[in-house]
């Protein structure tokens, strides 16, 4: 990833507006930020949320509050709590997030 023509800023997440992405049960809220190509999310996952899609973006994520549960389409799965990450390249390792308590996470994809 290369980052160019991004002026400094800063932001307020409590300003940017949600919006919210149903899974297959509860909710993903999302309050995003373009800059170019890159995106830039504060992400809310309700308490029982299981996304509805495999993913094959990739991300870079950072677990803020809460845990987040993720398994890869080879059956691997691995538990983010408080200030873990991880981190996947576009097309590589499909994966598919689920939270039974709820989780905040910070992503730049």
């Amino acid at each position: 990833m290369r980052m160019s023509g991004i002026p400094f800023g800063t932001t307020d997440w409590s300003s940017v507006a949600p919006i919210s992405h149903k899974g297959d049960m509860g909710v993903a809220t999302w309050r995003t930020r373009q800059f170019g190509d890159i995106r830039v999310r504060l992400v809310d996952y309700s308490p029982g949320y299981v996304a509805d899609h495999w993913c094959e973006k990739g991300h870079i994520l950072f677990c803020l509050d809460g845990q987040l549960d993720t398994e890869l389409n080879d059956g691997r799965k691995f538990t983010l709590t408080p200030g873990m990450s991880y981190q996947v390249a576009d097309g590589v390792d499909a994966h598919r997030s689920r939270s039974e308590t709820g989780a905040r996470l910070f992503i730049v994809d």
